[in-house]
C-alpha cells in the first residue's frame, strides 16, 4: 500500500507540475530592467523593492511599459496611491508613430481613489474612452482601500477581460479590438495648478501566460461589445438573445401574427427601422413572449432628429383599434433636434426617460454619445416592482411600478384613460417605428425571480 501511495504521489506531482500555472515576475525589485518609459516625463524610480511613480508638472500622461508584449495573461500586482491622484494599469496597449504621434492607447484598469470609486473599471486610453463603468457593481466599487496597499488582478483570456480589486470582482468586459500589447504603469498628467511630487507605488508585479485557467463565473454584470454574442458569464446568469441577429424569429407586428412588410430589416446583424412618411400606425413590433420581472440590455443608434422607443409591459388590449402598442416606454430620442424633448412635463420625454411620466437625469456631456454612435441601455424590473433605466453605464431613473406615486403620475399623463396602465404582471417588449431611422442591436434578456 505504501508503494502504491508513493507511486501515485509521484505521478500526480509529475502531471501537476507539467500543467500548473507558473508566475513570472515582471519587476525584479532592484531596477527597471525590462521596462521603458513612453510619452510623458513623470519620474519612475525604484525604492525598497517598489516602483515609484512621481508626478511632474507640464507633461502629458506618462507610462512605464514592458518591453515585451502580452496577449492572453493573468496579471497581479499591489499598488498604493496618493488619495488625490488618478492612475491606471495599461494592458494590451500600443504606441505607434502613425497613431497620434506614438501616444499610448489601449485598455486600462482604472486606479481611482476619488469618491467616484471607479477603481477596477476599464478605460480605453486615447481611443474609445470608458468601456466598463462599475456603477452597476456596488460591491466592486467598495473594494478599493484609500491610503492602503491594494491588490489588483487582470485576466485577459481571448475576448474576455476581467478585473478584481482586493479579491472582489469589479469588471467583466467582452471586446476584440486589441488582442495583444504591452503592460504599462501610468502616472497621470496633472493640472497646471496642481502641486507636483505626488506618488503612486507598485510592487509584487507578476504574470502568467501559459496554462491559463479563467476564474469561475459570478454575478458581475457583463458589458459585451461583440455583436449578438453571449459570453459564458451571461449564459450562466441566465441571459438569452432577444434578437438572433439573422431574422425576426420571436417577433411580430403589434396586433398581428407576422412581421410588418415595411420599414423593418436586419442589416449586418442589427435591427434597422428605415425612415417613412412619419406614420407609426400599426407598424411597431413586439416579442411573442411576455415578461414580468426581467433585466434587459440593448444598444441603440440614432440618426439626426430621430424618435423611437422600447416599451415594456405592453398590453395590446389597450388599443383595440390596432394603431399602436401601449406600454411603459424607455424613450429613445435625439433631444437636441426632436421637438418631443421639449414637450411633456419637466423633461419627461427626453432620452432614457420613462416617457411622459418620469424624466431621466441628464448625463455629463462626456457620457452622452454623439448621434450616429451606439448607446448602451439597461432596463431592470425587479420582482418587487422597482424599475431602473440605465444609459451608458449610469442609472438615470428609478421608480416603483404600481405604487401610489406611480399611479398619481399615470393619472396626470396621456395614459390616464387606460385602467391599470403599466401594472400588469407580464407584458410584451416592443420596438417602436416612429417614422425615423433608428437601429438596435445586442438585445439580451434574463428573467428575474
Amino acid at each position: 500500500m505504501k508503494k502504491i501511495i508513493i507511486v501515485f504521489l509521484f505521478v500526480h506531482s509529475f502531471f501537476y507540475g507539467a500543467t500548473a500555472q507558473k508566475w513570472t515576475n515582471l519587476f525584479n525589485g532592484k531596477d527597471l530592467k525590462g521596462w521603458k518609459q513612453l510619452n510623458g516625463k513623470a519620474k519612475y524610480t525604484v525604492e525598497n523593492g517598489e516602483i515609484v511613480g512621481t508626478t511632474v508638472a507640464d507633461t502629458p500622461n506618462s507610462f512605464l511599459a514592458t518591453e515585451q508584449d502580452y496577449g492572453d495573461f493573468i496579471l497581479e500586482l499591489e499598488l498604493k496611491v496618493d488619495n488625490s491622484m488618478n492612475s491606471g494599469i495599461q494592458f494590451r496597449s500600443l504606441s505607434k508613430p502613425d497613431y497620434k504621434d506614438g501616444r499610448v492607447h489601449g485598455y486600462q484598469m482604472e486606479i481611482d481613489p476619488s469618491d467616484r470609486a471607479w477603481s477596477g473599471g476599464i478605460y480605453d486610453e486615447a481611443r474609445r474612452d470608458w468601456l466598463y463603468i462599475p456603477n452597476a457593481n456596488p460591491e466592486g466599487k467598495k473594494a478599493f482601500k484609500k491610503g492602503e496597499w491594494n491588490k489588483y488582478r487582470i485576466e485577459a483570456i481571448g475576448n474576455i477581460i476581467r478585473t478584481w480589486v482586493n479579491g472582489v470582482p469589479v469588471a467583466y468586459l467582452v471586446d476584440d479590438v486589441t488582442p495583444k500589447g504591452f503592460i504599462a504603469l501610468q502616472v497621470h498628467a496633472i493640472g497646471k495648478d496642481d502641486k507636483p511630487g505626488k506618488q503612486i507605488r507598485w510592487r509584487n508585479i507578476r504574470i502568467q501566460t501559459d496554462n491559463l485557467k479563467p476564474s469561475p463565473t459570478d454575478n458581475t454584470p457583463v458589458v459585451n461589445l461583440l455583436l449578438n454574442n453571449l459570453s459564458p458569464q451571461e449564459q450562466a446568469q441566465g441571459f438569452k438573445l432577444l434578437f438572433n441577429g439573422k431574422d425576426f424569429t420571436g417577433w411580430r407586428g403589434v396586433h398581428q401574427t407576422k412581421m410588418p412588410d415595411k420599414h423593418w430589416s436586419v442589416v449586418d446583424g442589427t435591427i434597422n427601422v428605415s425612415p417613412s412618411d412619419g406614420s407609426e400606425t400599426g407598424n411597431d413590433i413586439v416579442t411573442d413572449q411576455q415578461f414580468g420581472a426581467f433585466e434587459l440590455t440593448f444598444e441603440f443608434k440614432l440618426t439626426e432628429g430621430a424618435n423611437s422607443g422600447l416599451k415594456y409591459f405592453v398590453n395590446e388590449d389597450f388599443d383595440s383599434g390596432g394603431k399602436s402598442g401601449i406600454g411603459l416606454e424607455y424613450q429613445v430620442l435625439d433631444d437636441e433636434r426632436h421637438p418631443d424633448a421639449k414637450m411633456g412635463v419637466v423633461g419627461n420625454r427626453t432620452l432614457a426617460s420613462l416617457y411622459d411620466l418620469i424624466p431621466s437625469y441628464k448625463l455629463d456631456k462626456r457620457f452622452q454619445r454623439k448621434i450616429g454612435d451606439w448607446n448602451q441601455a439597461r432596463l431592470v424590473v425587479y420582482p418587487n416592482n422597482i424599475v431602473q433605466h440605465w444609459l451608458n453605464g449610469f442609472k438615470v431613473l428609478e421608480y416603483e411600478r404600481k405604487s401610489n406615486i406611480f399611479n398619481a403620475l399615470v393619472a396626470r399623463s396621456k395614459y390616464a384613460k387606460y385602467t391599470n396602465f403599466g401594472a400588469g404582471d407580464k407584458g410584451n417588449i416592443l420596438l417602436q417605428d416612429h417614422g425615423n431611422n433608428v437601429s438596435f442591436k445586442n438585445l439580451k434578456i434574463r428573467e428575474l425571480k
